[in-house]
């Protein structure tokens, strides 16, 4: 089941659990995700992977809110941010851990290792496409570029 399938058949699960939180939330991620693929000269089907980008977009904009209303003193505005955050959350796939990236790009550069590759700094590109394509959100891209060129470097 794709991920917006997944929030489509949820609000109607959260229709009939009363749970008005969750409801109002999917509902709007999946008004923005209308509105990306409407959007434009031609309609377009967002992929997994974009899906994924715009969940993890829209829950760093809940918590960027809440800590906004933290600091002006609105706890409880604040407090239905963060609810709102980890709902959209729940939809994403589990973080990768720092060493779970390592291995990754280790595996990467020892298969380019063993096709004949000299691997330099200017290999970047070619270890970081593979890796990238594994990560898929999962983790920060800057962070895993870094670990890239201490590998290379």
């Amino acid at each position: 089941m794709s991920l917006k399938d997944r929030l489509k058949a949820d609000v109607v699960e959260h229709m009939k659990a009363g749970n008005k939180t969750a409801l109002t939330t999917v509902r709007n991620v999946l008004g923005e995700i209308t509105t990306r693929e409407k959007s434009g000269k031609t309609p377009v089907d967002l992929d997994e992977a974009q899906v994924t980008s715009l969940l993890q977009k829209e829950a760093a904009k809940r918590r960027d809110t809440a800590r906004i209303y933290t600091e002006a003193g609105e706890s409880e505005r604040a407090a239905a941010e963060v609810a709102e955050a980890e709902i959209i959350e729940a939809y994403l796939p589990k973080p990768l851990t720092r060493e779970e990236i390592e291995a990754i790009v280790d595996e990467e550069i020892a298969a380019l290792k063993a096709s004949g590759q000299e691997l330099s700094m200017r290999s970047l590109g070619a270890v970081m496409k593979p890796v990238t394509a594994k990560v898929a959100g999962r983790f920060d891209g800057r962070t895993v570029s870094e670990i890239v060129r201490a590998r290379l470097g």
